[in-house]
């Protein structure tokens, strides 16, 4: 179905990650691996991973207080938080509730969205919409994982994932700024080639799957590879044909960060050049849900986002989930 949202601006942003680093180097002492290849082909060179007393609403919140400061508002003016993210805190209560406690953001409805690394782009549809049907003023989205926590360290695909959080405020906007277009899609019969088996209601915590090792996550990097770069540009284009803007009215692309080959071929497919498309794997590796605002939050302290720049959002994640979004920036809060 398609989406407009033309009242709903970001009008704040603010990250976190942990100190911890974990380089390839590192990495290659614990599995069969070389910095060589991830190099090349995923375009990491270190990760972040979270402390032992730090669990991801650690690093959403302290995200997400960024994100409200740099938004010149307080605690008080939110009025929902969503999280987004694929390793919770607990399965119960929600992280969203938890972060809500350390803000003390009490005035704020709070809940999760699972969607993994689609989850932050499906936050901020959500979000506009609120404000669009005029619900909620003030929304704070964050995207945080602590992947680390699902990391089989004898597997060789421990390499592609690291922790971190980042966070947006949405609020209103008039008709020239704003999120111009999203398009949110999800294709089930994708649901194996990325999962997390056991821990669930389909197999629940036993000395059995935790002998086995299948709280952990497993990839099939072939399948990731060969759907993000058919997905991502149907995505895109459809978004760019819902605005009727070109390839070439995209000032720059903030995608979710897969590797840096999925990246570079979705940009050769959608003919858009690369030095339009931000990445921050080198340093922090795909930090799923996190990884779209903490390179948004990035990119625009470094100056890089001008008023009336159009920004394209591109993501996809286990499910299949994946989707596009573009928005007029505005400076103006």
């Amino acid at each position: 179905m398609k989406q407009f949202v033309r009242k709903a601006k970001i009008i704040g942003t603010g990250s976190y990650v942990p100190e911890k680093i974990y380089t390839n180097k590192y990495l290659e002492t614990l599995v069969d691996t070389n910095d060589e290849w991830i190099q090349k082909n995923l375009g990491i060179k270190e990760r972040r991973i979270a402390s032992d007393k730090e669990a991801t609403s650690d690093l959403a919140w302290r995200a997400g207080y960024n994100a409200i400061l740099d938004a010149g508002l307080t605690k008080d003016d939110i009025d929902l938080i969503i999280i987004a993210t694929a390793t919770p805190d607990r399965l119960a209560p929600s992280t969203a509730a938890i972060v809500q406690d350390k803000l003390q953001a009490y005035n704020s409805v709070a809940f999760d969205i699972a969607a993994v690394c689609s989850g932050f782009l499906y936050g901020m549809s959500v979000a506009s919409q609120f404000i669009a049907s005029g619900v909620y003023d003030n929304v704070l989205v964050i995207g945080a994982d602590t992947f680390s926590r699902i990391t089989d360290w004898k597997r060789r695909d421990c390499v592609f994932f690291g922790d971190g959080a980042g966070a947006t405020v949405l609020s209103s906007a008039n008709v020239n700024e704003g999120f111009i277009a999203f398009r949110l899609y999800t294709d089930g019969r994708g649901k194996w080639n990325y999962t997390v088996p056991a821990g669930g209601s389909e197999m629940p915590c036993t000395q059995e799957t935790v002998n086995n090792r299948l709280h952990y996550f497993q990839m099939d990097g072939r399948a990731v590879y060969e759907t993000g770069t058919k997905v991502l540009p149907k995505a895109i284009f459809q978004v760019l044909s819902d605005t009727g803007l070109k390839i070439e009215d995209i000032d720059l692309m903030i995608p979710h960060q897969p590797s840096i080959a999925i990246l570079k071929e979705t940009a050769r497919i959608i003919n858009l050049p690369f030095e339009k498309v931000m990445t921050n794997m080198e340093k922090y590796a795909n930090t799923s849900g996190g990884t779209i605002p903490l390179i948004l939050d990035e990119v625009k302290k470094a100056g890089k986002i001008k008023s009336g720049s159009n920004i394209l959002f591109a993501a996809v994640g286990s499910g299949w989930t994946y989707g596009a979004a573009i928005i007029k920036w505005s400076m103006c809060k």
